[in-house]
């Protein structure tokens, strides 16, 4: 089989990048391991900066984001007892959109389907062959049957634990890393929404976000130990949890609800800054890992897509491969600085263990400054909607 773009991974990027190429006339094939039933129920969280609300539109797959999608104009932070609004649109101009990732996956897979677009979902022992050639090639299993595909380029969207960063020889990569001593224990529960935005939380005892899912479904968190087990955990503990962190000395108290999903996610901070070899380019979480405290993962991998459409059209419609050369060099730009967004808002709202009183209190300051000063309330407005760093990409 043979094809111009060869993407391994139905994720965001992976689905994303083979519509936008598929708008531009350029023929990819998408290698999936799970199955189409799998990563449309695989429930993960999504707010959308501005940039990725546009580009969707721009796509043809952004009507049902518009429709069922919570569009917010802010968020507030939680901290000794009180809350401050953060007031997106009107610092910025600009909103984001609570809408959950696996729902932007059942849109796009909905959108290369009615293409005709080339899927292949459960495929396995994938490989690499030929990337440091003019003539790289895709080996894998599929229905039982070894196949290869043979392409112009090779796309890895395929995650961190996937093979495309790993077919990039070790002594050529450059990886920073940084593994987090705290985690998120996270819910969804049945139950109306405790606040019309997003709520970030500080509080001695650590760390909680109130977020939503439908009017009906809501999504919250706090920062547990990434060892611990849900089993710990009862309905009343967690709820006692929330409320002890959240709720606010004037009265404002989040909703309890029936919880029917709990779960534990580790949280770190990864880039690989060799993102292409060859005729391979990584995107997405195959290329780097946020903490979800910034809200930057599905964003940056978003972003990445836009750099690697403009190249692979640049390449096939006019010749050109400077856009390709430099794509490393162009998406780090963006990358680095939702790293470090994400690090400085971690750092801010969560217990550290064994920090002093001292250590605290320049939280506490921090988040003063923040909610009280119009530039540095900017200076958040804007890396969480995305703006900052934007040309880069």
């Amino acid at each position: 089989m043979r094809t111009q773009v060869g993407i391994i991974g139905a994720g965001p990027a992976g689905l994303l990048l083979s519509h936008l190429l598929h708008l531009r006339g350029i023929e990819s094939v998408v290698l999936e391991s799970r199955t189409r039933e799998q990563i449309e129920s695989t429930i993960r969280a999504g707010v959308l900066e501005q940039g990725t609300m546009d580009l969707l539109t721009e796509a043809g797959v952004g009507a049902r984001m518009k429709a069922e999608g919570a569009l917010h104009h802010g968020f507030e932070l939680a901290f000794e007892g009180k809350r401050r609004r953060i007031d997106l649109t009107g610092l910025t101009g600009h909103s984001i959109t609570v809408y959950a990732q696996h729902e932007v996956i059942k849109d796009l897979v909905a959108a290369r389907v009615a293409a005709d677009g080339a899927l292949r979902f459960g495929v396995s022992e994938t490989s690499l062959h030929g990337i440091d050639t003019d003539k790289p090639s895709i080996r894998y299993r599929h229905e039982g049957e070894a196949c290869e595909l043979q392409c112009d380029f090779v796309i890895g969207c395929d995650g961190s634990q996937g093979v495309s960063r790993a077919s990039i020889p070790q002594a050529l990569r450059k990886d920073y890393e940084r593994v987090y001593p705290f985690g998120w224990f996270g819910i969804l529960c049945e139950g109306p929404p405790s606040s019309d935005e997003l709520i970030y939380a500080r509080h001695d005892r650590g760390f909680a976000l109130i977020s939503t899912r439908s009017p009906n479904v809501q999504r919250m968190y706090f920062q547990c130990d990434p060892k611990d087990s849900v089993e710990n955990w009862s309905d009343d503990r967690i709820w006692a949890e929330l409320h002890a962190r959240v709720d606010s000395h004037d009265g404002q108290k989040i909703v309890d609800g029936k919880i029917f999903q709990k779960n534990i996610v580790g949280m770190r901070s990864f880039v690989s800054a060799t993102m292409q070899h060859g005729r391979l380019f990584l995107a997405g979480d195959a290329a780097h890992i946020v903490p979800p405290t910034g809200a930057k993962g599905m964003n940056l991998a978003v972003a990445d897509v836009r750099v690697l459409t403009q190249a692979l059209d640049a390449f096939y419609v006019d010749s050109r491969a400077d856009l390709l050369e430099r794509y490393t060099e162009t998406a780090l730009k963006r990358i680095w600085r939702a790293e470090h967004f994400s690090y400085w808002m971690t750092s801010m709202m969560h217990r550290v263990e064994g920090a002093s009183p001292f250590e605290q209190q320049l939280q506490v300051a921090e988040l003063e400054y923040v909610t009280t000063s119009r530039s540095a309330a900017t200076a958040m407005a804007e890396n969480y909607v995305g703006v900052a760093g934007a040309q880069a990409s």
